[in-house]
């Protein structure tokens, strides 16, 4: 019953745009395929120059080079081929491209170009049918490090900075305090006054200088 209500439609792809979208001959008419959830990085036109250099997370790049390679991955899997497009609920994008799941025998375009490292799965709502799908081939592919997946590079830990020492300068003893002793008595004299009370500067009773006593 739920295959009965999929719309689907057969036809032959005459040309590769990019990696996620194809024109396809069906009957009398051409129609522009732009393939449901998923999305590879662009291939310049002369019209529609592609994003150069426009990263995304997990180092999926979006150069031109990384357009046209999944462009040629593309051209493997479906040109001159009869695919067969499965539609979700909406049928045009905002350009007027047909959305559909390409079918070439078994095997779905749009997955295989996930699993294989060539386009990111890109949900746009309410095309869900085949989300959970992608998200799993994506995960798969990032984690083997296939098609355009890059490795992150490995974070490495700053080296300690350290203040240079000057040229002839001799490194500095470590402090040591030193005993409390009477202003007024020689160093070798004990270090108390003569006083019971331990040796420290009383502030004005009539003796200038604060002087012990």
């Amino acid at each position: 019953m739920l295959l009965a209500l999929i719309a689907v439609a057969t036809g032959t792809v005459v040309f590769v745009v990019d990696g996620d979208t194809i024109h396809v001959q069906l009957g009398h008419r051409m129609e522009k395929i732009r393939y449901i959830g998923v999305d590879a990085p662009e291939v310049p036109h002369a019209r529609h120059p592609a994003h150069g250099g426009r990263p995304t997370s997990g180092y999926f790049p979006r150069t031109p080079a990384a357009g046209d390679a999944a462009r040629r991955v593309n051209i493997e899997l479906v040109s001159g081929k009869q695919v067969r497009l499965e539609l979700d609920q909406r049928r045009r994008d905002e350009y007027r491209r047909l959305l559909a799941y390409v079918w070439v025998g078994d095997t779905m375009v749009n997955a295989e170009m996930v699993r294989r490292g060539y386009a990111q799965v890109m949900s746009v709502p309410p095309d869900f049918r085949h989300r959970a799908l992608f998200l799993r081939l994506q995960e798969e592919a990032r984690a083997a490090g296939r098609g355009l997946w890059q490795a992150a590079p490995p974070v490495r830990p700053a080296p300690p900075t350290r203040t240079p020492a000057r040229p002839g300068a001799h490194p500095r003893p470590a402090f040591r305090a030193s005993p409390r002793r009477c202003p007024d008595r020689p160093p070798t004299a004990r270090p108390t006054c003569r006083s019971r009370s331990p040796c420290r500067r009383r502030r004005s009773r009539g003796r200038p200088g604060g002087r012990c006593g």
